[in-house]
């Protein structure tokens, strides 16, 4: 029959997949990170959305590597990210926070992703801060906020931080 290898290809396939999708899932359980925040975006991070993390340090005197951690896919127009970044301490709310403008190169210029990853999605680090001391032990917010024109941008999968 004509209809059985079709059927079989497709059941394969299929199974490939979740295969595929159960080792991903038991590799990142696995592989957790208690220093790693991580907001899912899917797909279009609106501008007005601001990405924030809530970290508490509990020995500043130990300075810290502040990582971002973006996830993108195929559908991200740009070869480069822009954003707003700012460290609050939550007990300051009315204090004015120095503000950082960054730009990250996500692609290479001859449109070839940069970072790691299986299929559309891509993991890239980019170094925020190294070094940084914090003021003193505390809550902190970081806070992101995209700087691209588009008000809804595209291909933004997660947006997280790393704190070693």
């Amino acid at each position: 029959m004509v209809i059985s290898p079709i059927i079989n290809n497709i059941l394969s396939i299929k199974m490939t997949k979740l295969l595929y999708f159960l080792g991903l899932t038991l590799l990142l359980i696995g592989c957790s990170d208690e220093n790693i925040k991580i907001n899912p975006i899917n797909g279009v991070w609106d501008k007005n959305n601001t990405q924030k993390f809530e970290i508490k340090i509990n020995n500043y005197q130990t300075p810290k590597k502040l990582i971002f951690v973006v996830r993108n896919n195929n559908e991200y127009p740009y070869a480069n990210l822009r954003v707003f970044a700012a460290i609050k301490d939550v007990k300051k709310k009315n204090k004015k926070n120095k503000i950082d403008t960054l730009n990250y190169i996500l692609a290479e210029p001859n449109g070839m992703w940069l970072g790691k990853g299986f299929g559309e999605t891509k993991e890239i680090l980019f170094q925020y801060k190294k070094g940084y001391k914090f003021p003193k032990n505390g809550i902190y917010t970081i806070e992101i906020q995209h700087a691209m024109r588009d008000s809804h941008l595209k291909g933004i999968e997660d947006f997280g931080i790393k704190i070693e």
